[in-house]
């Protein structure tokens, strides 16, 4: 949520930084004038309810002084009407100025490219070189199929497309890569959370995925309840502090978990339909941060560095972008790409989106604390896959195969594999 005094006081600032993210400038004056029509129905309704307050003086006076009140009384009720009609006018006009404040996005920082597409978008850095292969690489569906460690159709007879199994070996590592994660995450000071995988429509909406979340029916909301199943671990990390005052002292807080996400991938159709790249569930370790504003841009590279040094202790080649202003998410004012190298696609593919939400999350979500002279401040938020587990098994099985279709375990997995230094066919 964007502060609204901020738009008041710079619309033309406003007008140029959300036009590079699709938002119409019309769209920004129509909310100025909700905003101007809510402050003067309060000026009204106060005047109108201290007139009440002061007919009311008048009655009594006149009662205690056995006088007739009748014209008081008479006028006490007419003033009451209006305040009455005038405050449900003001429910109106706030509501819809609050509804569309809430469609509004995050003001892209400066530096990050401007584009109204994902075209353009920044490299900052690539690390390692694409391994050169002697024989075609395959895909790593066919390798995972091949060896009998994933298994896509009978995931889709019984839950439908966009679904596996992992199985055996596939499992383990899976298991492994989590694992993986969730130490070196820790390790680098990040608690430990598991998190519940349901969360109510005040947490979507605190963390920026309602209303067009909802709207866009991105998710799976469960019927005839207030839950939604998480799309993310970073809604109820970041939901965690909801309507709190935070401690300042143990600013930065640090947060990472693991868990299932699910997503409908409504507007995806005919995009990766083979594969561990786009499924309706999958499993993903998170990091988020909460820090006082002056600290976010460097945790913001702290969190794309970590995120990084677990692809490089996995020797995965990979590269880190600067999203364009329209490509990244809703809430964020700046992301980092990390893409992975895949050999058979011959391209780099997103395995974590690295971003620094400033105080946009924090002001839907009520997150604060008192900065050293004792004033209420918004944190500011941080998100980071740290790292996509179903993308990275994909990864290691394309950037790690063999000929003869078997996959090499990255040395830094073999000890959560039990020594197994090799996946052959089963």
């Amino acid at each position: 949520m964007l502060d609204m005094k901020m738009i008041r006081q710079n619309p033309d600032w406003i007008k140029e930084k959300l036009a590079t993210r699709n938002i119409k400038p019309e769209t920004i004056d129509e909310l100025i004038g909700y905003d101007q029509d809510r402050r003067d129905l309060i000026v009204k309704s106060e005047s109108l309810k201290a007139k009440k307050n002061d007919v009311s003086k008048k009655i009594a006076e006149a009662k205690r002084n056995k006088e007739d009140a009748s014209e008081a009384i008479e006028e006490m009720k007419q003033v009451g009407k209006e305040v009455k009609d005038l405050d449900a006018k003001l429910e109106v006009v706030e509501n819809k100025q609050h509804d569309l404040a809430a469609h509004l996005p995050n003001i892209p920082a400066d530096g990050v490219p401007v584009s109204l597409t994902e075209e353009g978008a920044v490299e900052l850095r690539k690390v390692g070189k694409p391994r050169e292969f002697s024989f075609a690489p395959k895909h790593h569906w066919d390798l995972g199929e091949n060896l009998g460690i994933l298994d896509f159709e009978a995931s889709a007879k019984v839950s439908g497309s966009r679904f596996v199994y992992y199985l055996g070996a596939g499992a383990q590592l899976e298991r492994a890569v989590y694992n993986f994660y969730l130490d070196q995450n820790t390790k680098a000071g990040y608690k430990e959370v598991l998190p519940p995988y349901m969360v109510n429509d005040a947490s979507m909406y605190g963390t920026g995925q309602f209303p067009k979340f909802k709207e866009n029916k991105a998710g799976f909301e469960i019927a005839d309840s207030d839950l939604t199943m998480i799309p993310t671990a970073e809604v109820p990390l970041v939901n965690y502090y909801r309507d709190e005052v935070m401690d300042a002292d143990k600013l930065p807080v640090k947060f990472t978990a693991l868990t299932p996400a699910f997503r409908s991938e409504a507007g995806s159709a005919g995009r990766d339909t083979r594969g561990l790249i786009r499924l309706h569930q999958f499993n993903k370790v998170e990091m988020v941060q909460f820090t006082k504003p002056d600290e976010s841009w460097d945790a913001l590279e702290e969190i794309t560095s970590h995120a990084e040094k677990l692809l490089q202790m996995l020797e995965i080649p990979y590269h880190v972008i600067t999203l364009t202003t329209s490509d990244m998410s809703f809430t964020a004012a700046m992301t980092h790409d990390l893409e992975v190298w895949m050999p058979a696609q011959g391209c780099y593919r997103e395995i974590s989106s690295c971003s620094n939400t400033t105080d946009f999350q924090a002001r839907r979500a009520h997150i604060q604390y008192r900065d050293e002279n004792g004033k209420l401040q918004y944190v500011h938020t941080l998100n980071g896959s740290g790292l996509a587990v179903g993308r990275t098994v994909a990864a290691i099985l394309e950037n790690y195969q063999n000929e003869d279709g078997s996959i090499d375990i990255p040395k830094v997995l073999q000890p959560y594999m039990h020594g197994m230094t090799k996946i052959t066919k089963e």
